[in-house]
């Protein structure tokens, strides 16, 4: 066993010195001994902080790892989870994505005060007392996720026997521990932190008394205030990209708001945005402007944090091949929203694509529902469509409208009817179904400017997204005055729960 952890020091430790390996080896034999390693051991060494690590996984049993890593599932990415088969493994994960460092080793700490290890805390300089009164504005696991830890240690093999049984038709033959079937049922969508009926039933048909501790969790969540993990500066940033959030801009308007009232906006990173930009068609008009349109979208959703993703011209078998991509990606679990754009020709619920096939709004947005996407489930997801709902109007020099032409129209539909009946999609249309919406030639769409120019505008000033939809109504319906005769006016349609406030940016658009 000594060998063992002797040769995790000279891969942890990465130094050369080896008089501070062999106190490293000194001290291992020391633990295993049952006795307490100071960290000065003389007046000319300190302990490299990676040993002290490397003590604590010593320390800790499988049972401990396993813990670990399900309390880190919103921090690190689940295939590095699953091939991490120690401690030490996953040490290197949080030391990788700056997580955890020796000035600021709380994290670990945390994770040790959950695993009820609060004697390992010594190693990290840290006590109980320290890191309970930290934990209120410096928690990093969920209140949800800590909740499935303590009540996977009320469920014990017998318990765990009977759920599986209950769920029989919908969990896999697999050998299982009450952490894996928890997370199994997150993975699936079947519980969240909004999402409680199935746990609350297995509950209380097997292991009732554990009805307290979701009780209590439902009681601290209402009361929560959105910022115990805004300390983290880049907290909404893929490894290596520069800031873009200021974490004290984000925490002074998020701490003003209960949890209740706005969608979550502090996981890994924003999400990801998908721009479909159809400028050219098989007999349809070109739609002279529309680069313009989604270099604004690019631009202002990158500085909102998300992923942008452009697609040009693209056919209806390449729009089908899109939407199985973004069905399915991994990188859903991980974001706190997703953003569909649409720039193309269009009529009566339905846009236009390059090669001219007509598909619903509708059909593109069941794709995302929690049943087709359980990666999204419980979080915003946004469809922008700048398209003609409606019959063409003549333009006039530099205005184009973005029509199909049609004698025999049918009636518009409603603008509700092309929303998944399901929480948490919002469809922001170009205009109000049976009219045309307008473009510049040259400056692009109004409404598209106007999303892109209110957007800009609005979020640093902590407006809602229903909010900055109803000034970019305003604005697109004041484009009359200064266009004549021609007339728009944008309609938002939702089914949102919550306020979807994104966090504020800390560099100007």
């Amino acid at each position: 066993m000594l060998v063992h952890k002797w040769r995790k020091v000279c891969r942890l430790a990465k130094v050369t010195d080896w008089n501070l390996l062999e106190t490293a080896r000194q001290m291992l034999a020391m633990t295993s001994q049952g006795q307490s390693v100071r960290f000065h051991l003389d007046d000319n060494f300190q302990v490299n902080f990676r040993e002290r690590l490397l003590i604590i996984d010593s320390k800790l049993e499988a049972q401990d790892v396993e813990g670990l890593k399900f309390l880190c599932r919103d921090w690190i990415s689940h295939k590095k989870l699953e091939k991490s088969n120690s401690a030490s493994d996953i040490f290197d994960h949080l030391l990788a994505e700056e997580l955890l460092s020796e000035e600021d080793p709380f994290f670990l700490a945390e994770l040790l005060y959950i695993l009820k290890q609060k004697s390992l805390l010594q190693y990290l300089c840290q006590s109980r007392e320290q890191v309970e009164s930290l934990l209120p504005t410096r928690r990093r696991v969920s209140l949800f996720r800590n909740l499935l830890y303590e009540l996977s240690e009320g469920i014990c093999s017998e318990n765990l026997k009977d759920m599986v049984f209950l769920m029989r038709e919908l969990i896999p033959k697999t050998q299982m521990t009450s952490l894996s079937f928890l997370a199994y049922l997150e993975k699936q969508a079947l519980i969240g932190e909004d999402n409680l009926v199935l746990l609350e039933d297995l509950c209380r048909k097997v292991v009732p008394n554990l009805m307290r501790k979701i009780e209590k969790y439902k009681k601290e969540k209402a009361s929560q205030v959105v910022a115990p993990s805004v300390d983290k500066e880049t907290e909404s940033l893929r490894q290596g990209e520069e800031e873009v959030f200021s974490h004290s801009d984000v925490k002074q308007f998020f701490g003003a708001l209960p949890e209740t009232t706005v969608y979550r906006m502090d996981r890994k990173h924003r999400g990801h945005c998908v721009i479909v930009n159809n400028h050219s068609f098989t007999s349809l008009s070109d739609r002279r402007g529309t680069h313009r349109d989604a270099e604004c979208l690019e631009r202002v959703f990158q500085w909102l944090g998300f992923s942008v993703h452009i697609y040009h011209n693209v056919t209806k078998g390449h729009l089908d091949e899109v939407l199985k991509e973004y069905k399915s990606h991994p990188g859903h679990a991980d974001g706190d929203c997703f953003v569909f754009c649409v720039l193309t020709h269009g009529k009566f619920g339905a846009v236009y694509s390059s090669d001219e096939a007509l598909i619903p709004i509708r059909e593109i947005m069941s794709h995302f529902t929690a049943k087709q996407c359980p990666g999204l489930a419980h979080k915003p997801k946004l469809f922008f469509i700048q398209a003609c709902q409606g019959e063409e109007i003549q333009p006039s020099v530099s205005i184009e409208a973005d029509a199909v032409n049609s004698e025999h129209a049918p009636p518009p539909p409603s603008l509700q009817a092309s929303v998944p009946i399901e929480a948490d999609f919002l469809l922001g249309l170009a205009t109000v179904p049976g009219y045309v919406s307008f473009r510049h030639v040259d400056e692009g769409s109004w409404y598209i400017q106007s999303l892109y120019n209110n957007l800009k505008n609005l979020v640093p000033r902590h407006e809602d997204i229903l909010s900055i939809l109803t000034a970019v109504n305003n604005d697109v319906s004041q484009q009359a005055n200064k266009n004549g005769t021609k007339r728009q006016m944008p309609q938002p349609a939702y089914t949102l729960r919550k306020k979807l406030v994104f966090p504020v940016p800390q560099k100007n658009l």
